[in-house]
């Protein structure tokens, strides 16, 4: 059943009487400021008639968009909503069509009221795409798409009102396209029944669901819509007096139970929802149950099941015509008692029982918990972000997890809540981890666009293969016959490939690849990496073992094939030939050893474990109990050989303690710290304006501590030779950033720099 719109007051000039419109306006909602909303109708009235027609057609024409504005106002006040709400609903469509700037608009009514109208803006970006125009139902693809649009545009929310305000703005449009041409009426019914219907729904908010429902409906299937209208209408008045002797009963039967306060009433017919149930059930108008239906509202829930035992007493219950959504509420919080049963003149009727709260949430949906109907301020203030975050788990879509491959580093990556939604050129929407590249884009295209990827532009700029997308931009890959995947998508250090799929597809592709290629590509990546490190001498046959493969070979076959990845082989290095006592072979790892809080290496910072209450003094662990983290200890001062560290029910340390107390001191302890080793890199390049900034920023971006900086630049050759010592915890740390300067523009070449040992 439509709506019926409720004509706004007029002066005898056929203008809208603001005193008397807002008059009616607080009868739903109550203003903090009227003259604010005053102000705010002045404005908009203002600016169209202002608007000259050269400037705008539509405006000359008598454009609707400051009488469209006090609608959306309306429909707003009904769902009970606060002062800036309103004021940003009556001025959105002058803003949107270029009568009033949005800096006009932040000095006459602040900050939040802008921030209102530039969400909704930007909310209209989905009203782009294209739906198809024809029918309700349409294939998997377009369902997938239309899922995606819905993504989207919970990801643009970041306040609920700028949804309402939009879903008020669409019933407006919805109301006003029946004059339209045909395809812009279907446009508009598409895009409504699709997108914001769907979302009204979402927020429980059965008042505005059931009305663009309907009018989406209405367009989209004008036979099916007049034939059941036209069967309401044939027996319309036997239904009303059926309806009537129905609510008579049951109120004197309620009443007669003891249920005081109990309100009975018919329920409106939604022309859409008898449609849908005549095809899910596959039955006839004749045997939808709620064209006859009543609702009953009562105080409390004890009352919901005492009403639905008098029904079923009172009437034969329909099998398998029994829904409880108070017990089991609806993914959106919709709750009540819904049954059918054989009523007075053996004809079907539905009854709904709810109490007065329940119908206010059906009714209003999330606006029944609008925080700002509190009068505590600091409260409403303090509780923001948790209804936000409450409204998101309302909106929330399930999605798919992918295929099996790679499954728990899709739960941690893939699936997060975070998620970015992006245009293809051609206006679909795809959705992809927050922080994902081009790269990930092209490959969640197709394969073969990812394969062929070798740049990309971002609203219609081209940005490097790097970048980090965000929600709302349209993406173009540029592609080319002769272009393959680079190894280089395979380095995490460089941020290519942020997804697991996007990266299995690379490694598949150079799986198909030829063997010996492999090896040469394998060979030569790893050597570049022991060559950038200052790596060498290294035995390869033990390493190829340590990583599980038989041979040199197989190991650099895995590693052009994308199977192994140059940091796991580090790591494995340094761990095979990092700890030894051969002097020489640790010095090719790691050069100064640093201890933080400034212990030389020859001190003794037994397992990493800093012990608190002692200052500078050597510590070492008592070879009598043998301390671990985690127990309790206690310090006993040695002479020499500073603070040994005992278990507080160590037999020695007890002795000690009654031998000599005044040497015993209280300590606890640290926390597990980690080594920090100091590492020269020579970095040559050709000399440019912000060479070294660059080079700096990155090592910023790593949280990499620098020690020193020497720039010497060959004023002839146009070249820079730089040599940078920096603290890095290991192996891994330092190739990743050797492999990221490297990237920068104008940089030859990237080495760990080891002096060369003086012959004796």
């Amino acid at each position: 059943m439509v709506k019926v719109r409720e004509d706004q007051p007029l002066n005898p000039d056929g203008t809208v009487n603001i005193p008397n419109w807002l008059q009616r306006l607080q009868e739903d909602v109550t203003l903090n400021s009227p003259e604010r909303v005053r102000l705010a109708c002045e404005m908009a009235r203002d600016a169209q008639r202002n608007a000259r027609k050269e400037d705008n057609y539509w405006i000359a024409k008598g454009s609707r968009c400051y009488r469209t504005g006090l609608e959306m106002a309306d429909i707003l006040g009904e769902l009970q909503m606060d002062e800036d709400s309103l004021i940003a609903a009556i001025l959105y469509r002058a803003v949107r069509e270029g009568h009033i700037t949005i800096g006009q608009v932040e000095e006459a009514f602040g900050e939040t009221v802008a921030k209102l109208i530039n969400g909704v803006t930007e909310m209209a970006a989905i009203s782009h795409i294209q739906l198809p125009a024809e029918g309700i139902v349409f294939g998997q693809e377009n369902k997938s798409q239309l899922e995606n649009l819905r993504k989207m545009l919970v990801a643009m929310i970041d306040d609920v009102r700028v949804a309402l305000i939009k879903l008020a703005e669409r019933t407006c449009a919805i109301r006003d396209v029946k004059n339209a041409p045909r395809d812009k009426r279907l446009r508009v019914a598409r895009e409504v029944f699709e997108i914001y219907a769907p979302l009204a729904h979402r927020l429980g908010i059965g008042y505005i669901k059931w009305e663009l429902e309907d009018l989406s409906f209405r367009y989209l299937e004008e036979e099916q819509y007049k034939s059941i209208a036209r069967l309401l209408s044939e027996k319309r008045l036997d239904r009303t007096d059926y309806i009537e002797k129905v609510i008579a009963h049951l109120k004197e039967k309620l009443e007669g139970e003891g249920i005081r306060g109990a309100e009975v009433n018919g329920r409106a017919k939604h022309i859409y929802s008898i449609w849908r149930k005549m095809k899910r059930k596959n039955i006839d108008f004749s045997e939808v149950y709620d064209v006859r239906a009543v609702r009953i509202l009562v105080p409390d829930v004890k009352d919901c099941y005492t009403a639905l035992g008098i029904i079923h007493g009172l009437w034969h219950h329909i099998p398998h015509e029994f829904d409880d959504y108070i017990a089991t509420p609806k993914e959106n919080g919709y709750r009540s008692l819904h049954t059918a049963v054989v009523g007075p003149e053996g004809k079907v009727l539905e009854v709904q029982i709810r109490t007065l709260d329940m119908h206010e949430e059906a009714e209003l949906g999330v606006c029944a918990h609008w925080l700002y109907k509190g009068t505590d301020t600091k409260k409403t203030s303090d509780s923001y972000e948790e209804k936000i975050a409450w409204l998101r788990q309302v909106l929330e879509w399930h999605e798919e997890v992918g295929d099996a491959n790679g499954l728990r580093e899709e739960l941690r990556n893939d699936v997060a809540p975070d998620r970015i939604y992006i245009f293809t050129p051609d206006g679909h929407v795809l959705d992809l981890p927050h922080d994902a590249t081009p790269v990930d884009f092209a490959y969640r295209v197709h394969t073969e666009v990812g394969h062929r990827c070798r740049g990309a532009k971002v609203n219609g700029r081209i940005v490097p293969l790097t970048y980090h997308l965000k929600t709302g931009d349209q993406v173009e890959i540029l592609t080319s016959e002769n272009t393959r995947p680079s190894r280089d998508w395979l380095n995490p250090a460089l941020g290519y490939a942020l997804t697991s799929r996007t990266r299995a597809k690379i490694q598949s592709w150079f799986k198909l690849q030829d063997r010996d290629q492999n090896i040469a590509e394998g060979r030569q990546l790893l050597e570049k990496e022991f060559k950038q490190l200052g790596l060498s001498g290294l035995d390869l046959p033990k390493l190829a073992q340590a990583v599980n493969y038989h041979t040199e070979d197989d190991m650099y076959a895995a590693l052009g094939a994308g199977d192994l990845r140059t940091g796991q082989v580090l790591s494995v290095a340094q761990n095979l030939f990092g700890e030894t006592d051969d002097e020489e072979q640790l010095e090719k790892f790691l050069l100064h050893r640093r201890y933080p809080g400034g212990q030389a290496s020859g001190g003794s910072a037994p397992d990493d474990i800093t012990i608190h209450g002692v200052g500078n003094l050597m510590t070492q662990v008592a070879k009598c109990c043998h301390p671990v983290p985690g127990d309790d200890i206690v310090g006993y001062i040695t002479v020499g050989r500073g603070v040994s560290i005992h278990r507080q029910d160590c037999a020695n340390a007890l002795q000690l303690k009654a031998e000599d107390p005044h040497r015993m001191i209280n300590v606890e302890w640290g926390e597990r710290t980690r080594h920090m080793y100091s590492v020269d890199v020579r970095i040559r390049a050709w000399d440019r304006s912000g060479l070294l900034r660059d080079i700096m920023s990155v090592l910023a971006n790593d949280k990499v501590n620098v020690l020193s900086v020497n720039t010497l630049t060959d004023k002839k050759e146009n070249q820079a030779n730089i040599l940078v010592t920096l603290e890095v915890d290991g192996i891994q740390v330092l190739g990743r950033i050797l492999n990221r300067i490297e990237q920068l523009p104008n940089i030859l070449d990237v080495q760990r720099f080891q002096e060369k040992k003086k012959s004796v």
